[in-house]
């Protein structure tokens, strides 16, 4: 366990950073769900519609550390391919 006050602190922030990085996992998920629900049901029309926020959210998450910026252009790209299949 942390004895030093410093490092006190720091397990406090980092809980806290935690807490705000799941919830952001956690949108993010939930968007890319919906969009391969979406690709799935063969609804070009929405899934066109959904694809600027779903590409905010990617871009959100590998700005803030999340997941890395080629990770998140990558699933942008691939789905990306999928909508232009359909």
């Amino acid at each position: 366990m942390a004895n030093t006050k410093s490092a006190i602190k720091k397990i406090r922030r980092i809980s806290k950073q935690t807490i705000v990085n799941k919830a952001r996992k956690s949108r993010y998920r939930n968007a890319l769900k919906k969009m391969n629900s979406l690709i799935e049901s063969k609804k070009k029309d929405e899934a066109l519609k959904f694809l600027p926020k779903l590409n905010s959210e990617l871009m959100k998450i590998a700005k803030s550390g999340v997941m890395k910026k080629q990770n998140a252009s990558r699933n942008v790209s691939r789905i990306t391919k999928k909508i232009s299949s359909l």
